[in-house]
């Protein structure tokens, strides 16, 4: 396949400015959101805040422990005749609970910009900056960006360097010689003053006395700063080929061209590290760049949809292009990302472990497990957390906590300790894993985790004697968030999923020569099977209006088949349930990843019509913008769940899953309006 004209086809390439659609450089730890001229020149000018993020940079307003679950209300659910404590939003210690939702925070960097003037020596403004031209290379990982000021043209290139979280910039123009062209790096406050994370996403820039900015080294040619927040510290290192470097703010240095320069051309790169960071000379970082991009397109899994006559394909190819360059940005780090990514904070900067495996189940499926397992060895490294809160609620094993930050203590919240849906998903990502890899070590590297997960499953599972099943909850909120903790009993996906996640738990201890608990193959072999009324599926056993003032948020019973096998459901009504979710459902309060998950059932029920609809429905939440990220609403534009159970459905269309029928391309239309060529994928488990 001609890999490079597939992604080269769709590089977004951008003629105006795009206040929702920043374009953005990264290396999975690490992210660096640009503003048209490549830099965050112009922040204004753009909706979405633009982000300067790594997997490292954390800080907790105040200091590291401030408050701790001491400080906090944990309300009583009764759970079979005992009282089983959450961390629900209280009535009273409102500081206490909003503190540890807030912290730690992801921290924004700093901001990396052009100073542009004018003729007059006035500072440019954003109407003396046209026409532009902007490019993403997707193939190089550089982008680059053309602008002209007051007709002088700029050329900008700026790159990610792929092992380290540093930027290398190049400039080109005659603004340099005029030293009409300066960069600057600015700091803002690292605190969070908004209680609600959707206030929360913009750094603030009027709080000089919460943090400090020391210059701790200064040589011709480069520079270095040591940042102090609360508790907290990074560093910085700037390197240059030519200019003086001027303390401009408190929090602000400005380098400029030196007066007797006759040069057009600068380069420069900022490196970034929690000690003794080392940026490469941007060239190198170029180069590096280069070579790193095209070895992540040429390897790995590649589909190609140019023969196709349906008027769609070109624009589902190229929400496939971008899909996988966001998700190697922002999704494939050393931990869990938030949905955001680097771009910048969505619920406080923290993570969200029921997403984990819509962000990183695609990686395996298109040949790039290794970009999964870095994130995977963070749940071994979080296990005592997860055993401890496991104990403190009565369980054995290991209970994964949904909203963390690094440390994986869980946040307080109204509905986030509820969940459950996220304890299965390590045990199916090292599945994924192992499927790609099948290795003893691998099976050795994360047997604690699938063993601890599956150790707690069975301790949450309860017996029901009338049933002569094991059920689940209440208390529990199924992953259609709007139901009550205290009524959920049985919801569909999670029936499914406790029963698969079980079963692999016992194929690992096969696998290791170990003798599997029984009382795994106990609960796998007996779960209840999801109620259903009228011929489709319920939300939960104790909701029998699912389709009328509960159609709202996700239409999860679907996952029950489509991201699972669904060894406990009726495909007849299965079927039905999909039927009357796409005729009734409110669109418009779902979000991004609904529509991969039904498209998915859709193609295990043998509709790839449907499959291919659901994909591709017009819907806001389903909205892919310019740059590629999945938009939700104001406030959330960007969310990289969206990109990656897209990633995930369209292998599964196309290389199909276990059991499936043998034919080309099962999940899409046979009917000779899609050319689904494709290499590298695999079958969804």
């Amino acid at each position: 396949m001609d890999r490079q004209s597939i992604v080269t086809r769709n590089h977004p390439v951008l003629t105006r400015i795009e206040p929702l659609s920043p374009l953005s450089v990264g290396n999975g730890e690490f992210g660096f959101s640009a503003d048209f001229t490549g830099l965050q020149t112009f922040p204004e000018a753009y909706e979405i805040p633009l982000g300067t993020q790594s997997a490292w940079g954390w800080h907790s307003t105040g200091g590291r422990h401030v408050f701790g679950d001491e400080h906090i209300v944990f309300q009583p659910f009764d759970t079979y005749g005992r009282q089983v404590l959450y961390p629900m939003k209280p009535e009273g210690k409102d500081e206490a609970y909003h503190w540890l939702r807030q912290n730690p925070h992801r921290l924004q960097l700093g901001r990396i910009s052009f100073r542009l003037l004018r003729q007059d020596g006035q500072e440019a403004e954003l109407s003396d900056v046209v026409p532009i031209r902007q490019e993403m290379h997707l193939w190089t990982g550089v982008l680059h960006s053309i602008f002209a000021v007051q007709g002088t043209e700029v050329r900008v290139e700026t790159t990610c360097d792929p092992q380290r979280d540093c930027i290398g910039i190049r400039v080109h123009s005659a603004l340099i010689r005029e030293n009409r062209l300066q960069l600057f790096v600015a700091f803002p406050s690292p605190d969070m003053t908004h209680r609600s994370w959707s206030k929360s996403v913009f750094p603030e820039w009027n709080r000089d006395d919460r943090h400090s900015t020391a210059l701790i080294e200064t040589r011709d040619g480069s520079a270095a700063w040591k940042r102090l927040l609360d508790e907290d510290e990074y560093a910085v290192k700037w390197m240059w080929d030519e200019g003086r470097l001027t303390q401009t703010g408190t929090h602000e240095f400005t380098l400029m061209p030196r007066m007797d320069s006759d040069s057009e051309s600068w380069e420069c790169s900022i490196a970034f590290a929690p000690r003794n960071p080392e940026p490469q000379p941007a060239h190198a970082i170029m180069q590096a760049s280069s070579d790193h991009w095209q070895r992540f397109w040429n390897g790995g899994a590649a589909v190609d949809l140019s023969g196709s006559t349906d008027p769609r394909a070109a624009e589902l190819e190229r929400r496939i292009v971008l899909s996988q360059f966001l998700s190697a940005v922002h999704s494939a780090g050393s931990m869990p990302p938030q949905e955001t990514g680097y771009m910048y904070n969505s619920w406080f900067g923290k993570m969200h472990l029921e997403m984990h495996w819509w962000h990183a189940a695609h990686f395996p499926l298109w040949g790039r497990a290794d970009l999964l397992l870095r994130s995977m060895d963070w749940y071994v490294a979080i296990l005592p957390e997860a055993r401890k809160l496991a104990r403190s609620q009565g369980y054995a094993g290991a209970r994964w906590p949904k909203m963390v930050a690094y440390d994986g203590q869980q946040s307080p919240s109204p509905v986030a300790p509820g969940l459950i849906w996220q304890q299965p998903h390590p045990i199916a990502l090292a599945e994924m894993c192992y499927a790609a890899r099948p290795e003893v070590s691998l099976l050795e590297r994360y047997k604690d985790i699938v063993f601890e997960a599956a150790d707690f499953m069975v301790s949450y599972a309860h017996w029901d004697d009338e049933k002569k099943a094991y059920v689940l909850g209440p208390p529990l909120i199924p992953a259609q968030e709007n139901h009550a903790m205290a009524e959920s009993l049985n919801p569909p996906y999670e029936l499914e999923y406790w029963k698969y996640g079980l079963d692999i738990a016992v194929r690992w201890a096969e696998r290791l020569g170990i003798t599997a608990p029984p009382e795994w193959i106990d609960v796998a072999s007996q779960m209840a099977k999801p109620r259903h009324e009228e011929g489709v599926y319920l939300a939960h056993e104790h909701c029998p209006n699912t389709f009328t003032a509960k159609n709202q948020d996700h239409p999860s019973m679907l996952g029950a088949l489509g991201l699972l096998p669904g060894s406990l459901v009726d495909k007849g009504i299965m079927k039905e349930t999909l039927l009357k979710v796409k005729q009734c459902w409110d669109w418009e309060s779902a979000w991004g990843w609904d529509f991969p998950m039904c498209a998915m059932t859709a193609a295990r029920l043998n509709e790839p019509e449907l499959a291919v609809d659901f994909l591709l429905m017009e819907a806001t939440k389903n909205t892919y913008l310019p740059n590629g990220h999945n938009y939700q609403r104001p406030g959330l534009w960007a969310y990289l769940p969206g990109n990656g159970g897209l990633l995930t459905a369209v292998a599964m269309m196309a290389a199909g899953w276990t059991g499936a029928a043998e034919r080309e391309n099962p999940g899409f239309p046979q009917d000779g309006s899609w050319s689904v060529k494709w290499e590298g994928l695999k079958p969804l488990l």
